[in-house]
Formats: structure tokens, sequence, C-alpha cells
């Protein structure tokens, strides 16, 4: 639970990453952006993820799938 990893999350929509780290408690990377959703990943620990999910689902972010790496921890 505590080993940090990399998750991918994928949002509705086109997402302006710098709007989502300008306010996240982490900094998730572009992965890439069409019109219909956006893909990021962070890497942090579990409750770190859960930090990062409540805080996009409080900001009306539509959250589509989280994925975990399967080359990480």
């Amino acid at each position: 639970m505590d080993a940090t990893c990399t998750y991918f999350i994928q949002l509705r929509g086109q997402v302006v990453v710098d709007e989502i780290n300008a306010r996240s408690p982490l900094l998730p990377t572009l992965i890439d952006a069409d019109p219909s959703s956006t893909r990021l990943s962070v890497t942090t620990d579990q409750a770190g993820l859960i930090g990062l999910l409540r805080h996009l689902h409080g900001s009306g972010f539509v959250i589509l799938s989280v994925n975990r790496s399967p080359y990480s921890g």
C-alpha cells in the first residue's frame, strides 16, 4: 500500500494540464489528449492517488478510468 507506483488516469474531454497542476496536490504529466478524452500519468502511493482523484472529482472532472502500470512496484 505504501509503494510508489505509476498510475494512468483518463478524463473526459480535452483538459489543460496546467490548470490541474496549478491547484493539484500532485503534478500529473500529460500523455495525450483529443477532444473526447485526456490521459495523464502520475507517480505516487495509493494515498496520493486517492487525494488526486478526490481533487479531480471535486474540480468537476469526469474520471473515465484509472490504471496502474504493470511495471510499477
